[in-house]
């Protein structure tokens, strides 16, 4: 397998490019994936061997001389073909993981925009990286920006733009200079040997360098009752859950002074009655626009210097209000029927399990005043090590400064290999949307052969006649968790197309079937069995769940 590797190498002789892996095997791997769609015969490898030795490529010659008796002895053993697939030796998978038989140039641990950033500059440097996008630990795919209502100030778009449409965007624009994008969690990685490890939830990568971009998770408040009330008053994303009826025409309150808070209280006024902001210092901490808007808002009521002990609820289970200690020292009850949190973020670097330096807080230190880490060939870029900044933006130019640092440690340590490529498209594209299950208007537009439906006449309907199991899918607009999870459940649906049926619900738009079905929040998957709910699945999980849920009542 790495002879097949090899002979195509030596055949091409890749003479645009100076400095290639000194480590025949690893060299082999990285440029065997194309050629081994094809047929190989043991004649194409000695005339790929004898090009290599004649040929003027420094790759060539350097390679075919130390290996040309091994070649010429696997050449006059084989049977004249070799098998479809290369096989190169490296650690043993994790939980189950594929192994990736690759060394790739490049991995990318991260999607946000510095994640999707340094996968558009290294996929246009050829370096075509391995990009783990994450699944559910450490946030939903896309980042922070999944939960942003409104973008304003990141350049190009003097209108604004949706966080979620921003990272659609980015991962589509990542997609066409040929990143591969690995929707599933990074587990452990191996820094200790080289190439390095990583350890994902179904796939284990090697590569000679790595960028980790994992960002932050919002922080809790971590008061008493908080799990008793977690998606069922409490929550850390108002735009996710905002529009869920049980708030709609309530008073609600947000903890927190910097933007994320009072970005989710203008939001929050959308839906609420009234929005109390429970500011835990003497002063608010967002920007100047920010706390003008909040001021100006006859809708919202600033707290200053205020703590949260505790929260309570009414005789159903549900939140009822929030005990509170006020500047002067005086305890009293506020009543309220949702709380959100906006208090900051924590560094997703648990997983790195100590291998890279980091500060009292758990955030990467950068070395040299640049990206890189104590690890040479690991960068880091995002909230992952932006302590002062944290925006959009400048999350975005560290992931472009990662993808340049790799790539010029790759060419300095004969490293890089080059992948040359044709965009998908030589015109950019709007993000392809999966296809939406159509909105029925009656029963009788309803067809029981189809599996995907949408709105609460499909689901009454199909409630009282389908014979199979039912999956009722509720979702936002403005949730980004819900965009990331779609394409995931309706291709799960399709695998089941003529065993399950699902019916998407728009809690917005039919408010009265999620507030009867007590949904908090989005999204949330229910399933149905004979009429009768047998799970109720808040949030995001993994596939795997889902699918085991289904076997379950097939």
């Amino acid at each position: 397998d790495a002879m097949r590797g090899l002979s195509q190498q030596l055949t091409t002789g890749l003479p645009s490019t100076p400095r290639c892996s000194p480590t025949i095997t690893d060299r082999a791997a990285q440029h065997c994936r194309a050629f081994l769609r094809q047929p190989f015969s043991s004649e194409q490898a000695r005339q790929g061997l004898q090009t290599g030795r004649r040929g003027r490529c420094r790759v060539g010659r350097q390679a075919a001389a130390p290996l040309g008796q091994h070649v010429q002895q696997g050449l006059a053993s084989s049977s004249g073909s070799c098998s479809s697939r290369s096989h190169v030796p490296r650690s043993t998978p994790e939980h189950g993981a594929a192994a990736d038989t690759e060394v790739r140039n490049l991995a990318i641990i991260g999607s946000g925009p510095a994640g999707y950033t340094a996968a558009i500059y290294a996929a246009r440097a050829n370096l075509q990286p391995a990009v783990f996008e994450g699944y559910q630990a450490g946030g939903v795919k896309g980042g922070q920006l999944m939960t942003t209502s409104e973008v304003e100030n990141f350049p190009g778009f003097p209108q604004g733009i949706t966080g979620p449409d921003l990272m659609d965007r980015m991962q589509a624009q990542a997609e066409r200079w040929g990143a591969e994008l690995l929707t599933e969690d990074v587990e452990s990685v191996d820094l200790s040997q080289r190439p390095f490890v990583i350890n994902g939830t179904d796939t284990t990568v090697r590569a000679h360098s790595l960028i980790v971009a994992t960002g932050a998770t919002a922080k809790r408040l971590g008061i008493p009752s908080e799990e008793q009330f977690w998606s069922n008053g409490i929550s850390a994303c108002a735009i996710c859950d905002g529009a869920s009826p049980g708030f709609k025409g309530q008073e609600l309150a947000v903890v927190g002074g910097g933007d994320t808070a009072l970005e989710e209280a203008l939001y929050l006024t959308k839906y609420g009655k009234h929005i109390h902001l429970l500011v835990r210092s003497k002063n608010m901490r967002a920007s100047k626009t920010m706390q003008d808007r909040v001021l100006n808002s006859d809708k919202i009521t600033v707290h200053l210097n205020v703590t949260v002990e505790d929260a309570y609820g009414n005789n159903k289970g549900q939140l009822a209000g929030l005990h509170i200690v006020e500047e002067s020292g005086e305890k009293k009850k506020l009543p309220v029927k949702g709380l959100f949190y906006g208090i900051g973020h924590q560094p997703n670097s648990g997983f790195l399990n100590g291998q890279l330096d980091l500060d009292d807080k758990g955030y990467v230190k950068v070395h040299h005043g640049q990206v890189g880490t104590n690890v040479e060939g690991v960068f880091v870029a995002g909230d992952l090590f932006d302590t002062e900044w944290r925006q959009a933006i400048t999350a975005a130019g560290s992931g472009c400064m990662g993808a340049l640092a790799a790539e010029r440690y790759l060419a300095s340590n004969d490293l890089l290999v080059e992948y040359h490529r044709q965009p998908q498209e030589e015109k950019a594209k709007e993000p392809e949307k999966e296809k939406e299950p159509k909105q029925e208007l009656s029963p009788e537009d309803i067809d029981l052969e189809e599996t995907k439906h949408r709105g609460q006449i499909a689901l009454r309907h199909l409630y009282h006649t389908s014979n199979r199991p039912l999956i009722v899918f509720y979702t936002s607009p403005s949730c980004g968790p819900c965009r990331s999870l779609k394409p995931i459940v309706f291709k799960l649906a399709d695998e089941y197309h003529d065993k399950v049926h699902l019916v998407e619900i728009d809690i917005e738009t039919d408010a009265d079937i999620a507030e009867a079905a007590g949904v908090n929040g989005t999204p949330t998957i229910q399933l149905f069995k004979d009429k009768a709910r047998v799970e109720n699945l808040p949030g995001v999980k993994m596939k795997s769940e889902y699918r085991q849920k289904i076997e379950a009542l097939l």
